[in-house]
């Protein structure tokens, strides 16, 4: 199977890591410093599951140079997807599908809008991972995880096999009964850590100890848990209490990569992932008053982020 990796940041380095040193036939899509020390040096993987080294590495800044492929993973920021897409397009062949694994709910149906929906799949990913430096990624926490499904909810080879791939190569991964419950069940999650994190400007250790931030992050995953039933995704009933759990067990450290890249002043996904919820809740005449103070909080920082004028 010939599996380009889209974006070869903390997750598209760490799964197309994980892919390559199984064996398979890995071409990593990046850019600029981080390419340039792939090619010179190879791909560096430091993680809490086994550090492991990729060299040669496979990689290109040119999806035309690629040629065809089997399967893209799509692992860019979420406000990167529409520009990725259009770029990805030489990749594609009449049997080539898509599955993103990055933040947020709204990939899917960009993906679809550029490439056709018999290229899509649904998917997401749970990891704690980033560059420490061109050509080397950091897994700090999270046990790696990989979901991935038709969009429809129907079994498939191709999922199946896909499943299998990530399995030999010592990868959690799943296809869940429904990949839209379970993209939303992670939006719950990443949205409302992320922004917490953002505003808090604290890791996740300190946001649950305390009573007054851990009811704040309830609240933000409530309305999301509402959010989703306005628009009929079968989520668990317990989705908010289970969220809760897996928060209580991660790493003291624990940060989200939008938390991440708002302390650093870079440009983030606060509009896929807060804005996102605003204005689905604005669509369907919902309140969401949490990640709307958050989404409007931190607006003006995006905006210098990104160069705009406030």
């Amino acid at each position: 199977m010939r599996i380009a990796v889209f974006g070869s940041g903390g997750i598209g380095g760490y799964f197309g890591g994980k892919l390559a040193k199984a064996g398979e036939d890995v071409v990593f899509i990046a850019r600029g410093e981080h390419l340039k020390a792939m090619l010179q040096r190879g791909l560096k993987v430091d993680s809490i599951k086994g550090d492991f080294i990729i060299d040669p590495v496979q990689a290109s800044d040119n999806p035309s140079a690629v040629g065809q492929v089997d399967v893209i993973l799509v692992c860019v920021k979420a406000w990167q997807v529409e520009e990725a897409a259009k770029a990805m397009q030489p990749m594609v062949g009449a049997d080539t599908y898509v599955v993103p694994l990055l933040n947020g709910v709204e990939a899917p149906e960009q993906l679809v809008d550029a490439l056709g929906r018999q290229h899509v799949l649904g998917g997401l990913c749970h990891i704690m991972s980033y560059i420490t430096e061109p050509g080397h990624i950091v897994h700090a926490g999270i046990e790696p995880h990989i979901a991935l499904g038709e969009l429809d909810g129907q079994p498939s080879q191709r999922a199946e096999r896909l499943r299998s791939v990530f399995e030999d190569a010592e990868v959690w991964a799943e296809i869940p009964e429904d990949i839209q419950a379970a993209m939303w069940e992670k939006f719950l999650f990443i949205a409302s850590i992320s922004g917490i994190g953002a505003v808090m400007r604290v890791p996740i250790g300190t946001i649950r100890h305390l009573p007054e931030t851990r009811q704040m992050l309830r609240q933000a995953m409530e309305e999301v848990a509402s959010l989703a039933a306005a628009y009929e995704v079968n989520s668990p009933a317990d989705i908010v209490e289970k969220t809760m759990n897996f928060i209580d067990n991660l790493p003291e450290g624990t940060t989200a990569s939008m938390q991440r890249d708002i302390m650093a002043g870079r440009p983030s996904e606060l509009g896929s992932q807060n804005g996102a919820i605003v204005r689905f809740a604005s669509k369907c005449g919902l309140d969401t008053p949490v990640h709307k103070f958050i989404y409007t909080s931190l607006l003006p920082q995006e905006m210098l982020a990104r160069g705009l004028e406030t």
